[in-house]
């Protein structure tokens, strides 16, 4: 190709990327969600939300945030908090072991950095639980880094504006490489964390996953799928049975006045040596998924990645306990009172609610995505 054809072509590549770059943050000026996190440029609260967001659905995340900043507003009060507060305040958000990196960074940088989250992506990677996403996130929005963010979102976004086909998960390595070049160059230098956030925000409100809105989409024209770009189909969902045992009684403690005791709840606790959510605390699990109607209080639908588990709960009498259940974790009899404060997984505690146990749950309903598992 002759010199100035090259000029002409490159010239036209850099308006191209220009108008997508105006178009682009146009509409996300007059069209984002009033978020929470999104008033803050707070590089403690931004991370906080980042890592809530993992995985999980805005609208289970909003009122999750806003007790877990008034509880733990800075950075330092997280890291001296205790792992099982930090634990029972992420109860129904799923993937504890976020919770548990988020909280181990917090120690780190309290104790090594001063409490200051580092500024640059690169430095941001080397915390525990910061990977390549969150660390661009934070430095983009908080200070401003050129720095490109590619999510779930992004990276469907990106496919079909480029007319790939598939996904990173299909295609693997190279795939994503392409789309993280690609998100490299598109990222407008002097405003990387708005821009950022308008990918997000057009993938996770546009550009769906299923029937996008292209007719409204502010890069139709910059698009070459325009609908929905070529993917495997999922894997069938596996189903599963299980059932639990809720068990209640009056208090024993016998500092109780007569009229003021109140009811406990059997819990058994997680062991610290098991690799789905060690150290949170569940309702005893029955030997018989199998329960005789007289004794079922209820049926909940509990759904992790591919399986859906239907669950089983069994009114269970105090006696009887040992017999029914799973020998188990170590087990206690909790004052409803304090069993709200726990780490409970997601599932103990959406029961405890629905059985009003419990005070109603923040949000009760949790994407098949983000649910506690069973086991």
């Amino acid at each position: 190709m002759p010199k100035a054809e090259r000029i002409i072509k490159q010239n036209q590549e850099t308006e191209d990327v220009a108008g997508l770059r105006r178009r682009l943050l146009g509409w996300y000026g007059q069209n984002k969600r009033d978020l929470p996190w999104r008033r803050s440029s707070d590089p403690y609260a931004i991370w906080v939300s980042e890592i809530m967001l993992q995985q999980t659905r805005v609208a289970v995340v909003v009122e999750r945030y806003r007790a877990f900043l008034t509880r733990f507003p800075t950075l330092v009060s997280l890291a001296l908090a205790p792992e099982e507060e930090v634990l029972a305040l992420w109860s129904g958000l799923g993937y504890y072991r976020r919770a548990r990196m988020l909280h181990k960074a917090a120690q780190f940088v309290a104790d090594h950095l001063q409490g200051n989250l580092p500024r640059a992506a690169v430095e941001l990677r080397a915390l525990p639980g910061i990977g390549s996403y969150t660390a661009a996130a934070i430095a983009s929005i908080a200070h401003g880094e050129r720095a490109a963010v590619v999510d779930g979102n992004v990276e469907r976004v990106l496919c079909r504006i480029a007319g790939w086909a598939a996904g990173s998960r299909v295609d693997g390595t190279a795939l994503r490489r392409k789309v993280e070049e690609l998100a490299d160059h598109l990222v407008d230098p002097d405003q990387p964390g708005d821009f950022n956030q308008a990918l997000m925000e057009l993938g996770a409100t546009l550009c769906l996953p299923r029937n996008p809105h292209c007719l409204v989409c502010p890069l139709a024209g910059d698009c070459r799928t325009r609908g929905e770009h070529m993917t495997p189909p999922r894997p069938r969902m596996r189903s599963r049975e299980v059932g639990h045992a809720l068990s209640v009684r009056t208090s024993l403690n016998p500092e109780s006045a007569p009229g003021q005791r109140g009811r406990e709840v059997l819990l058994e606790q997680r062991p610290a040596s098991h690799t789905v959510m060690p150290g949170l605390w569940e309702l005893p699990a029955l030997l018989d998924p199998v329960v005789p109607q007289q004794d079922l209080r209820m049926t909940v639908r509990h759904a992790i990645m591919q399986v859906n588990y239907y669950v089983r709960i069994r009114t269970v009498f105090e006696d009887d306990v040992e017999v029914l259940t799973v020998a188990g974790g170590e087990r206690r009899w909790v004052p409803l009172g304090e069993a709200s404060g726990m780490a409970l997984t997601g599932l103990t505690r959406k029961v405890l609610t629905r059985a009003h146990l419990l005070p109603s749950a923040l949000l009760d309903a949790i994407a098949p995505v983000e649910a506690d598992s069973v086991l």
